[in-house]
């Protein structure tokens, strides 16, 4: 059984692909695509590829979490830039706190805290 989310779950032997949802689709419970053997079409899961592929027991396949929780933070900048609020001070926290996380520095490079 793989968690789709939600309390969606896939019982079967193979799943064979996985699709990250982007763009306008992505949203509302809409993450990823996720192909699954004997159903013709994708099932729509809410959680993100490497979430459903970590409670597969394919961690060596998950990048990090770092890459989801910055593409996660590029979306939403982008979003809150179309709508002209984009709140630096938050910004550049969240920034910070995702560099450290990677290079276990408590700041950014060239800026001292």
């Amino acid at each position: 059984m793989v968690a789709l989310g939600f309390g969606t779950f896939a019982r079967a032997d193979r799943i064979f692909a996985l699709e990250r949802i982007t763009g306008e689709e992505r949203g509302d419970g809409r993450r990823t695509r996720v192909w699954i053997d004997g159903i013709s079409d994708p099932l729509i899961a809410s959680r993100t590829e490497a979430t459903i592929l970590r409670d597969m027991g394919q961690e060596a396949a998950v990048v990090g979490p770092e890459l989801d929780e910055a593409l996660d933070l590029a979306a939403r900048l982008a979003a809150a830039a179309e709508e002209g609020r984009v709140d630096l001070s938050d910004l550049g926290r969240r920034a910070r706190r995702l560099l450290a996380s990677t290079t276990g520095s408590a700041a950014a490079p060239g800026k001292a805290e």
